[in-house]
């Protein structure tokens, strides 16, 4: 398996980069797509993997009065509203920004840690462990991170600084160099160890006596998505021997927008062994498109279809966008976008809830609230 190539580069971090010009987008595409299929002919549009920018307006560290909500992920609500709001008001949660050093790889490795508001002293709480896209950083994915945080799930957003936010910065025309350099499988394998090493500092912190050890999970969104499959089980092997990639503490992972293995045609033999609860999202315009390589939405189906276990769930919202799981506003679709954010973390509240607490109503009520929004929802056998 070449996990080289096993990323997908797109992120919510390009979008200042849109005014390069069309060769060097070209070899952009040739640089740092790794999740994408080679075409024989070139595109002539950006589409939405294009370079987009982070978001960076999280709100910061805040402590609120509000009363406290249960440590054990709540049910979602019980009928839709007619509009979105994706903000989450601060009062509710905590968001600790921890610049952590890894020693034995001489590697920074900063965190932001979003803890339920006014519950210092209890214990228990379930934690997600987010990796985001290529060109991203802890403060991306906020709406999910400070939404489950307020439903009572710690989430620590790790970042890669390999392939984060500081590949825009300098110049211009080195960039296609340093997506390369990010694109490489040395850095692959570099951020599942920043995944284990931020757990493991997590646990050892001042913050560590209030998670429970027995119910984590992990998440990502395209590039950080396939850093969720290499460490949940997806299978590397050189030399003959399989790389201990697995981190046996990870009980469920959640794969949004997830892209191939590229120059794997066959996901089985890769992904077969995962064998934990898997939620799946992705949306029928996920597509990743730039000059010279494509990605249909199909290949997150693909990769849904390879996973192993009989624990996994799918699902496909209409339209939208590869980006629009960031928190870049506007993408697939100005109105739909606010909704398919609300609706993707309270799924992933419901499917947390099922997994860690055995709640089944969750999910169905989501689908009853949500499902106008899906072409296809498929939950696992026994998740409803």
């Amino acid at each position: 398996m070449r996990t080289t190539e096993a990323l997908d580069p797109l992120s919510p971090s390009c979008q200042t980069r849109r005014r390069l010009s069309l060769s060097m987008g070209a070899a952009l595409a040739l640089g740092a797509l790794g999740g994408c299929k080679l075409e024989t002919e070139t595109s002539a549009a950006l589409g939405e993997a294009r370079a987009l920018s982070p978001h960076d307006a999280a709100s910061g560290a805040s402590a609120g009065s509000a009363s406290a909500p249960a440590s054990a992920p709540a049910s979602a609500p019980a009928s839709a509203p007619a509009f979105a709001d994706v903000s989450v008001p601060s009062r509710l949660y905590q968001a600790h920004d921890l610049d952590w050093q890894d020693l034995m790889r001489q590697r920074a490795v900063p965190v932001r840690l979003y803890l339920p508001a006014g519950r210092a002293e209890a214990p228990g709480l379930p934690l997600l462990l987010f990796s985001h896209g290529l060109g991203g950083s802890r403060r991306g994915y906020s709406y999910l991170g400070a939404y489950l945080a307020s439903q009572g799930v710690a989430s620590l957003h790790v970042q890669h600084v390999g392939s984060d936010r500081g590949l825009w910065t300098g110049n211009p025309f080195s960039l296609v160099g340093r997506l390369q350099d990010a694109a490489k499988e040395s850095e692959a394998l570099n951020r599942v160890a920043d995944v284990r090493f931020a757990l493991d500092q997590l646990l050892a912190s001042e913050f560590g006596e209030r998670i429970d050890p027995q119910r984590i999970a992990a998440a990502g969104h395209s590039y950080g998505a396939n850093t969720t499959m290499l460490l949940v089980g997806a299978r590397v092997q050189r030399q003959g021997q399989v790389l201990p990639l697995l981190e046996p503490r990870i009980k469920a992972a959640i794969l949004i927008s997830a892209p191939p293995f590229y120059g794997e045609s066959d996901l089985a033999p890769i992904l077969q062994d995962v064998r934990i609860p898997s939620l799946h999202i992705t949306a029928t315009q996920d597509v990743i498109q730039v000059p010279g390589y494509y990605s249909a939405a199909e290949d997150r189906i693909k990769v849904f279809e390879a996973m192993g276990g009989p624990s996994k769930a799918l699902a496909v919202f209409e339209g939208g966008s590869h980006s629009i799981f960031t928190d870049r506003s506007g993408t697939g679709g100005v109105s739909l976008n606010p909704k398919v954010k609300v609706a993707t973390r309270e799924l992933s509240l419901a499917f947390l809830d099922h997994v860690f607490v055995g709640r089944k109503e969750g999910l169905s009520r989501w689908n009853a609230r949500y499902g106008a929004l899906l072409q296809r929802w498929q939950p696992a056998a026994g998740m409803v």
